[in-house]
């Protein structure tokens, strides 16, 4: 063998050595769907029933990666450590959002337990987060379009607190409605912490960011 036919050698067999690599961290990356609820459109910006959409917009931002249109919605990849965190934002509308997410859970051949939805509660105080690994949709039109796609509630969600001050019969207009500006000022570190438990669910499983981030 000759030195030009020893370089070639030797130069294709380093590149079928990087891509065997490559194949085997991308093989060993674990992949998970963050799906932020909201509702597209410039009249649904800011208000809280799209506190899921700001969740995402958040981790998409501080890592440094943009949304791309996609199949029913805009989807952002963020690698975090040995995870990748495929962020979608439906284009569904609300009380369609289990369509997006039944869609790319099959796309992406992802279990149940690798699902985190995103979502506003009334329930709790504005700010606050909750995960759970399951439950019921308290009324959420998403969390049961969510449900009834996956045809059961076992996935895990992050309730972020959008408050209930509103009269009676007057949900719909508190929740299509915008932040205040004392709570917009404090919005952008309450999305980043939301966002911190995010990834520790990916990076550390449920129970350790229930146990680190539900009464932060």
């Amino acid at each position: 063998m000759n030195f030009l036919s020893k370089f070639i050698f030797r130069l294709f067999r380093r590149d079928g050595e990087n891509r065997h690599l490559s194949s085997s961290i991308t093989e060993n990356m674990k992949k998970f769907l963050i799906v932020g609820l909201g509702n597209i459109g410039p009249e649904y910006e800011g208000t809280r029933h799209n506190a899921g959409f700001m969740v995402v917009d958040s981790l998409a931002e501080k890592g440094g990666v943009e949304f791309s249109s996609c199949r029913y919605g805009d989807m952002a990849r963020l690698r975090v450590k040995n995870c990748e965190l495929l962020l979608l934002k439906p284009s569904t509308f609300m009380n369609l959002s289990g369509v997006a997410v039944r869609f790319w859970m099959n796309k992406e051949n992802l279990p149940l337990t690798n699902l985190l939805v995103v979502v506003d509660d009334i329930a709790l105080p504005f700010g606050a987060i909750r995960l759970r690994g399951s439950g019921s949709e308290a009324g959420h039109n998403g969390l049961k379009n969510i449900t009834q796609q996956l045809g059961n509630n076992n996935y895990a969600r992050l309730r972020f607190g959008v408050g209930n001050d509103f009269p009676r019969g007057g949900q719909v207009d508190y929740v299509l409605g915008k932040f205040p500006e004392e709570e917009r000022e404090k919005l952008p570190e309450r999305l980043e912490v939301a966002g911190e438990a995010v990834k520790a669910f990916c990076l550390s499983g449920l129970s350790f960011a229930m146990t680190n981030y539900n009464n932060k």
